[in-house]
């Protein structure tokens, strides 16, 4: 049997021209794309033109809500009260939702950015707060942190949940991601992510820094947009993966 694996990527990002190029380069290579819908980075404009061009390339379409924490690109942690952020959550997914339909386009699964996917991995109550905006909204897929509250909290809500890695970051030995304030946290080095990437859709399989292979039944792999080179090494690791065998799709 094929194995496959799909690849996503966290889009309308950056700003101007210059930003929505890149997206519409990384559309090129993705299978499902997480669209910012203002709480962290992202506006009409962008959300448009990203749905426009990942609806006309079959790229699977996603709300990527955060924090609602443009200074600090939502990789901040913000202490908000339940109705608060669930309120900032309905109106970041409702945007993208009333641009989607404006498009023909459907959002098909939901995916918190920076610290509010980092949170929602150890919070139950935050996870469960999530899960309920994807509910409200009528999204029934989840990506996120492999054996997390929030995959737990999908699990209960019965949603499927799509357990996600990232070849281009390193791994503790729990499972959770090295925090990037840590050196080496992110990982340059184009062979050593096109070998994390490979080990994932093959195995789902990921190395910790201690050494520690961890079985996560990784079954997505996020492709970051906006590091240096980063629709060369996209295009790359695709290729890889289709050489060895390995079907990329959504």
């Amino acid at each position: 049997m094929m194995r496959s694996i799909c690849l996503n990527a966290d889009l309308g990002e950056l700003p101007g021209a210059e930003g929505r190029a890149l997206d519409a380069a990384i559309l090129n290579v993705v299978t499902r794309c997480n669209v910012a819908c203002g709480g962290h980075a992202g506006n009409v404009v962008s959300m448009r033109e990203t749905v426009q061009r990942a609806a006309d390339r079959g790229v699977r379409i996603g709300a990527h809500p955060s924090y609602p924490d443009k200074e600090n690109f939502g990789r901040v942690s913000l202490k908000l009260a339940p109705g608060d952020l669930a309120t900032s959550l309905d109106n970041q997914i409702a945007e993208l939702l009333r641009i989607a339909a404006e498009e023909g386009a459907t959002v098909a699964h939901l995916k918190p950015h920076g610290a509010l996917y980092n949170d929602a991995a150890r919070d139950t109550e935050l996870s469960r707060l999530i899960v309920q905006a994807a509910c409200r909204a009528g999204i029934r897929e989840i990506l996120g942190p492999p054996n997390s509250a929030l995959e737990a909290a999908s699990h209960d809500a019965d949603l499927v949940f799509v357990p996600e890695g990232f070849a281009d970051r390193t791994y503790e030995a729990d499972g959770a991601l090295t925090p990037r304030t840590i050196p080496g946290a992110v990982v340059a080095d184009e062979e050593a992510v096109k070998t994390a990437a490979l080990q994932m859709a093959l195995t789902g399989k990921v190395k910790a820094r201690s050494g520690e292979v961890l079985n996560l039944g990784i079954n997505t792999i996020c492709l970051h947009s906006d590091t240096p080179g980063a629709v060369e090494h996209a295009a790359h690791l695709r290729k890889a993966l289709e050489a060895a065998g390995i079907r990329v799709k959504s």
